[in-house]
């Protein structure tokens, strides 16, 4: 699952808007992502790299950052359900490759790591997300690292409401709906994830070594991130 062009070119999956300070501070928080990802994974060393589920928005900051930040573009590939053909202009040599994340047009231990951020809580059901960790894991070669908000973080970062995404999911969606906020009500656009339930995904489908790390935000842990080795 990707992330969708608004009509207004908002980015679906935010509150953010071009150029605003919530734009600004979400980047940062995805550039302290992509430093923790380079400290747990040599990324000279490899040398193919799918994102898994990009924006074909170019509105915000914070969208596609691993292709902001990663010096190699010829060595990532590119995927989403929407139309980001423009990346291959943008990054010079990246390859993109439209498809969905739950069922991608590639074979077994393609590349050697596979990353996806904020995806997996877009992607629908838990059974959804389940065949997308095993997805990413069947056509990782060497490592995985996805990430995702941290459902236990004060502020939900999609609708940046305090709280109310700790009730059970029931009465949250229904809360959200009375308050206007019907796209992110329904399981297929907002299902977000705890530790606990990142590690079930992991589990289920039978991934040994993995951590679940976090990235902080005012000193909470505001982002879960997987990283799984599927050898060694």
């Amino acid at each position: 699952m990707s992330k969708t062009l608004s009509s207004n070119i908002e980015y679906a999956y935010t509150s953010a808007k071009e150029n605003s300070l919530a734009d600004k501070m979400a980047y940062s928080a995805r550039q302290r992502i992509y430093s923790i990802l380079s400290q747990k994974i040599n990324l000279e060393n490899l040398n193919t790299i799918i994102d898994v589920g990009v924006t074909a928005n170019r509105a915000l900051i914070l969208s596609n950052f691993f292709e902001k930040l990663y010096p190699y573009p010829e060595r990532i590939t590119a995927l989403s359900n929407d139309d980001a053909g423009w990346m291959e202009d943008e990054y010079k040599g990246l390859k993109f490759v439209q498809g969905t994340a739950l069922d991608m047009p590639f074979e077994d231990s393609t590349f050697d790591l596979v990353f996806s951020s904020a995806v997996i809580e877009h992607v629908g059901s838990y059974e959804n997300q389940s065949k997308f960790i095993g997805e990413c894991f069947r056509i990782a070669k060497k490592h995985i690292f996805i990430t995702t908000p941290n459902r236990y973080y004060p502020i939900e970062l999609h609708t940046l409401l305090p709280l109310i995404h700790w009730l059970p999911k029931n009465i949250h969606r229904k809360l959200l709906r009375f308050i206007g906020k019907d796209f992110f009500a329904l399981e297929e656009n907002l299902n977000l994830l705890t530790r606990g339930g990142l590690r079930g995904l992991c589990e289920g489908n039978g991934i040994k070594r993995y951590k679940i790390l976090s990235s902080t935000f005012f000193g909470l842990p505001s982002n879960l991130l997987l990283v799984a080795e599927k050898c060694c």
